[in-house]
């Protein structure tokens, strides 16, 4: 348990006795049936961004130094798919799934005899807030050094109105006191135990918050409040499930970097990688700094061995060329694409056919052929999209579907190859110094645009990582005048051999 001892500023202690707990479990309260969704199974069990939301909940906490094991309670009848969920994700910390109860109250009680008896920090935390962050929950967990309950909320931006059985406005609550409770709510085992015995004696009790039985039956104890987060929202109607797939695809996932020259050459000594558009650009620069790192890059494109992506008979002999002379491909990335701007209704037929097959068709020729060689060594394939995926641009609206794909083809991918062990990545960088993004905007001021190394550099880390199913931002620090490198000028008038650029 991996905890800061250090009381938040200004906080006052809960008792002067010290607080040692055993350890600090968090219980994952995945009791919904999804009937405000209009589903037929429980709404912690749908998809957003690839994975179950309940898997996407878990990792936040499999992943956090501060919690040393995970209760899950499940909806009746769905323990099974959870457990399901939990095996094949390989979380570690998990080690109970159990049904949950009928009320909320009842699930809190199973809780705590799950977590059973000894001092303990005991956070709940509903299975459809998948965007809870790791801030958050450290933050909780160091709030209980000096308090016994905690809450998560934010301010309302809302005015809040109090109303009567006839929908007419009784009072208008100061909105600065006002908050909008959130989850994880975090506990010493002992105060929530207390609060819980006590109001089994009422016979009106029934809770739908912790905090709040806390609050009534326990008067005298503080509930430290902690600021949440607008993305940690609850997914309960229809329009949450597209608001938190959307918040996925804008978070930034981060690959770890790693120390020095020689953590990189530990990594990939003994690796085969193979780049498709590896002669300019980003492709070009990621190769180069493998090959420094040690690892055998086999670059291909167009203009340099005469490899055309959307072939399959191109991509097959690109492939057998690095494996015969290796024995094995542990990586393959595909930065080839092209960018044509122009109204649709003015683009003729050949220029949309060459961007949609050697944008879209490319990348699944390519994810096709090299699946079987990276089964054998469990790799990745990594891609490379836009800004411009998040929404359609004008004069480029080809470019911007075709990136848009290729995250909805990472994610979809990374979902079916993970019982294979093949994990998918998506690079998103912003405007990038690369030939195509020069033949296509002219020069621009160098200071504003991204190194083509640093993008690679960025790839590198996401290639070591234990990453899938993401989108990866790469991104200049605010107020960083990085200074990108004037890109190659190709020798021929060959784009598809250069990396895609982010298009601001």
């Amino acid at each position: 348990m991996i905890q800061d001892h250090s009381p938040a500023l200004g906080a006052t202690p809960a008792s002067p006795a010290l607080w040692r707990p055993s350890r600090t479990v968090a219980v994952i309260l995945a009791g919904g049936t999804g009937t405000r969704l209009g589903l037929g199974i429980p709404k912690q069990l749908l998809k957003i961004a690839g994975k179950p939301i309940i898997e996407h909940t878990l990792a936040i906490f499999e992943a956090a130094p501060e919690i040393d094991e995970i209760i899950v309670l499940m909806a009746t009848g769905h323990v099974p798919d959870a457990q399901q969920i939990v095996d094949k994700a390989g979380f570690r910390k998990v080690t109970k799934v159990i049904e949950g109860g009928d009320t909320r109250n009842a699930t809190t009680r199973i809780a705590l005899d799950a977590v059973g008896e000894g001092d303990v920090n005991i956070l709940f935390h509903d299975a459809v807030r998948p965007l809870v962050s790791g801030r958050i929950v450290r933050e909780c967990v160091n709030a209980l050094w000096s308090y016994s309950a905690v809450d998560v909320a934010i301010p309302s931006a809302d005015t809040i109105i109090q109303v009567d059985e006839n929908d007419c406005i009784t009072d208008i609550p100061v909105r600065s006191a006002l908050r909008r409770g959130q989850t994880p709510q975090a506990f010493r085992s002992p105060t929530i135990r207390e609060a819980y015995r006590i109001a089994e004696g009422d016979p009106n009790f029934a809770a739908t918050d912790d905090c709040g039985v806390v609050l009534r039956y326990l008067p005298g104890t503080p509930i430290k409040v902690i600021d949440g987060s607008d993305e940690n929202i609850k997914v309960t109607h229809p329009v949450d499930v597209h608001l938190a797939d959307k918040l996925f695809q804008l978070a930034a996932a981060q690959a770890p970097r790693l120390t020095d020259h020689r953590s990189y050459s530990e990594e990939l000594i003994g690796r085969t990688i193979v780049v498709f558009g590896g002669s300019y650009g980003i492709g070009h620069e990621l190769t180069e700094l493998a090959r420094r790192y040690g690892a055998q890059v086999f670059p291909f494109s167009r203009s340099t061995t005469g490899t055309h992506v959307e072939r399959a008979g191109d991509v097959e002999a690109a492939l057998k060329t690095a494996f015969e002379a290796t024995g094995r491909i542990d990586h393959v990335v595909v930065t080839a694409g092209i960018l044509e701007r122009g109204a649709l209704a003015e683009m003729d037929e050949e220029t949309m056919d060459r961007l949609l097959q050697v944008n879209f068709v490319g990348p699944v020729t390519i994810a096709r052929q090299a699946l079987p060689y990276l089964q054998q060594t469990k790799g990745q394939l990594l891609l490379y999209t836009s800004s411009s995926y998040t929404r359609g641009r004008a004069r480029y609206a080809l470019y911007s579907a075709t990136k848009a794909a290729l995250v909805n083809l990472t994610q979809a991918l990374a979902d079916e190859w993970a019982d294979v062990g093949v994990r998918v990545n998506c690079i998103n960088p912003e405007r990038t110094a690369t030939p195509m993004r020069t033949r296509a905007f002219g020069e621009e001021p160098e200071h504003t645009l991204l190194a083509a190394e640093a993008v690679a550099q960025s790839s590198l880390d996401v290639l070591i990582s234990d990453l899938t199913g993401q989108v990866i931002d790469v991104r200049r620090a605010p107020g960083e005048a990085t200074q990108a490198v004037p890109a190659q000028t190709p020798r021929v008038a060959d784009e598809t051999n250069v990396a895609s650029a982010t298009v601001g």
